[in-house]
């Protein structure tokens, strides 16, 4: 019997989180590149969030704490299609997860769910759920 994998519950890249200092420039330097902004919140009552995409690939850019250093990249999110197995499995794989659990937020038109596990050199992957 082959052994589960987190990744058989989900299907490709959904986006890549890179923190802003100053989100209005670093969309606008996107948007310059040849992005469409295509998705525009504020999380929390203060923390602004803007989606971009260029063909497949999407980023998320919000205000953040390490903004301005070099491989400031915050995390990868892989497009899950069942949040509850992949997390089930990386508990029982002993993963170590960062998230507080299956968090939620209100992006898109009904939400995602999502947690994040941290890897080696504390790199983190985020397993998001579009709702």
């Amino acid at each position: 019997m082959e052994e589960k994998k987190i990744l058989d519950t989900c299907n490709g890249l959904q986006h890549i989180g890179i923190p802003s200092d100053d989100l209005e420039k670093t969309c606008a330097f996107y948007v310059g590149l040849g992005f469409e902004k295509i998705y525009e919140t504020v999380i929390h009552g203060h923390q602004h969030v803007a989606f971009l995409r260029f063909g497949d690939l999407t980023l998320e850019c919000y205000e953040g704490a390490c903004a301005g250093r070099a491989g400031a990249i915050d995390h990868i999110a892989i497009n899950c299609t069942d949040v509850e197995a992949a997390y089930a499995l990386a508990k029982e794989k002993g993963y170590t997860i960062v998230s507080d659990g299956i968090e939620e937020l209100p992006f898109w038109e009904n939400g995602v769910r999502f947690f994040i596990i941290e890897g080696p050199n504390a790199v983190r992957v985020e397993l998001n759920q579009y709702l």
